[in-house]
């Protein structure tokens, strides 16, 4: 009886323990990793796209959204949403998305954070996805396609610092408050110019060039002796522009992106220069790594898009 007694405690034992286990197991997947569980495979033009832009009154995502519709293979499967820089209008998006039953999630988030409650629906729904320019604090994510922030903002102070010389006093707009690129990009840029140059004031105008505009105004009065202005976007950079001519002030202003309106800037000398990516290729690199997905190919956790400095002098002959 005592012997029956020992087996049924031990039989017990192993199953709780394999409870245990297997709870630590599921607890302990996350981050941006696809994961080896085996896709059921899929043809490209039948692959139901969902997209979701943190705003379209940006023309750097406006370029995006091009590089998604280009690269799929059939766009009656591609939807796109505008969240309009609103996290609760991009959560309810992304749910419609979900409850209608897309194959992958193409996300821009407005907001690293806000957007992990979003990614980890889709991840319960069964719903790869894929974030571009920003990241997603946490859930699982089968890729992140975007150009290395961290390295655009060592870029720009490098260049800034060989303009100004040491000791320059400058301002740095930043970008949406809680978004990668505002954290990578600012990073980048303050480690490289620390002890160089002095940031005298940061401040953030949300990617927005109405606000670029109105924030530098109000920077110019307070530190009328500022020389140069990092702009972690050129929509912001392209605002601080229409503030030191207003202003008749000559101030060195670096953006980031390469948008057009970024590009004609910095060529008739508004701008000094700008980190430039590439939005278009952003979008198909999505698109392709989706169909990568659905055809059984392994897609890396990180998918680089190119930068390049782009300056008044470097335009001069274009």
């Amino acid at each position: 009886m005592q012997k029956k007694m020992k087996v049924l405690v031990s039989v017990m034992a192993v199953t709780l323990l394999s409870g245990v286990l297997a709870g630590c197991g599921g607890a302990s997947l996350g981050g941006n990793d696809s994961g080896d569980a085996k896709v059921t495979k899929k043809a490209s033009a039948k692959v139901k796209i969902g997209a979701s832009i943190s705003t379209l009154n940006n023309p750097f995502f406006v370029s995006v959204k091009k590089g998604i519709n280009d690269a799929a293979k059939d766009t009656k499967n591609v939807q796109i949403f505008d969240a309009q820089n609103d996290t609760a209008k991009q959560s309810n998006d992304i749910e419609d998305m979900i409850q209608k039953k897309v194959d992958v999630l193409i996300i821009n988030p407005v907001d690293s954070s806000a957007i992990a409650a979003s990614v980890k629906d889709a991840n319960d729904a069964g719903i790869p996805v894929i974030t571009v320019d920003r990241s997603s604090s946490s859930g699982k994510v089968l890729t992140l396609v975007s150009s290395n922030s961290t390295k655009g903002g060592q870029m720009a102070a490098k260049f800034m610092i060989e303009k100004l010389g040491k000791d320059a006093k400058i301002a740095e707009l930043q970008g949406v408050p809680g978004a990668s690129a505002t954290r990578e990009r600012g990073k980048g840029f303050e480690d490289a110019v620390k002890g160089k140059i002095e940031i005298v004031a940061k401040q953030t105008a949300g990617f927005d060039r109405a606000k670029g505009l109105s924030v530098t105004e109000n920077l110019l009065q307070g530190h009328p002796d500022i020389q140069g202005i990092f702009s972690q976007n050129d929509e912001m950079a392209l605002g601080a522009a229409q503030a030191a001519k207003s202003a008749n002030k000559s101030v060195v202003i670096v953006g980031f992106d390469g948008e057009e309106d970024g590009l004609k800037a910095v060529k008739n000398g508004e701008m000094a220069a700008t980190v430039a990516q590439q939005p278009e290729e952003m979008g198909k690199l999505a698109v392709e790594a989706a169909y990568d997905h659905f055809n059984g190919k392994k897609v890396s956790s990180k998918i680089d898009s190119p930068l390049e400095l782009v300056t008044t002098d470097s335009l001069k002959d274009k």
